[in-house]
């Protein structure tokens, strides 16, 4: 059976919020890990000029932790990150990536057209976080469907399934993903939405911060549509983004400790 571990590997002061996490994900698998989404790096956290640079640094609010990168948690909880074989990716940008340097020999997943914007020489990338040249594997355009939604499965041998499921906007690559055991259905949205407040609240200052990251409004305005639909029709599954401190809290508040 799978286990779930909540990390936050990421802090943010913005205007919007004093306190904004970066909510990844940790499955075990027997003896092997899982990681969806990496978080800020143990390199990041030591040379962010050099890393990440000045400009990035300040405009986001970065708050540099070695405690909080993924490898460290994972090494408190009694885990050897060499066991991290592969990493799930919503999107390139650093706050999600910026771990990767710290498994070098895991397998990176993601959107094929997330990795085309990628090569495509936007600036919006950093190429530190892929400089150690990992092993990437892309998933293009499926018919399949997860709950109405296009779903591309993931290629990494575990009981339970992993998807990327498309939602375009913030990069032109963006995707949640979803998972889904016999115990656990999850959606994880990633910056498809900052606050989950945005889903219900249009005047909400956050909204203007989420448009101005965004590659493609309209195409953020539709994703976020889709996961207002899919809230409404399956309560049954729980979702969740990656900077919404107060989701996270919910996770660890919660009287499941692996879910």
């Amino acid at each position: 059976m799978a286990e779930f571990y909540h990390l936050n590997c990421v802090r943010i002061v913005s205007s919007v919020n004093d306190n904004v996490c970066g909510h990844c994900l940790l499955i075990k698998e027997g003896e092997r890990l899982v990681l969806v989404d990496t978080g800020i790096g143990l390199m990041d956290t030591m040379f962010p000029i050099e890393r990440i640079g000045k400009e990035l640094v300040e405009m986001v609010g970065y708050r540099f932790n070695e405690d909080l990168t993924a490898i460290r948690q994972i090494e408190k909880l009694g885990f050897d990150p060499s066991a991290v074989t592969d990493c799930v990716i919503s999107h390139l940008d650093n706050d999600h990536i910026g771990g990767l340097a710290d498994f070098p020999n895991a397998t990176v997943h993601l959107g094929q057209e997330e990795y085309e914007n990628y090569l495509s020489g936007n600036q919006r990338y950093l190429v530190t976080p892929l400089l150690h040249n990992p092993v990437i594997r892309t998933y293009a355009k499926s018919d399949f469907q997860w709950h109405g939604l296009e779903a591309r499965k993931l290629a990494i041998d575990l009981k339970l399934s992993l998807y990327l499921v498309p939602l375009f906007g913030h990069t032109l690559g963006h995707c949640g993903v979803a998972i889904e055991s016999q115990e656990v259905k999850l959606l994880y949205v990633a910056d498809a939405y900052y606050m989950r407040v945005e889903l219900t609240d249009e005047t909400h200052p956050v909204n203007s911060l989420a448009k101005m990251r965004a590659e493609d409004n309209r195409l953020r305005l539709a994703s976020m549509d889709k996961i207002r639909e899919f809230v409404a029709d399956h309560s049954e599954i729980k979702v969740f983004g990656y900077h919404d401190i107060e989701e996270f809290s919910e996770f660890m508040d919660s009287s499941s400790p692996k879910s």
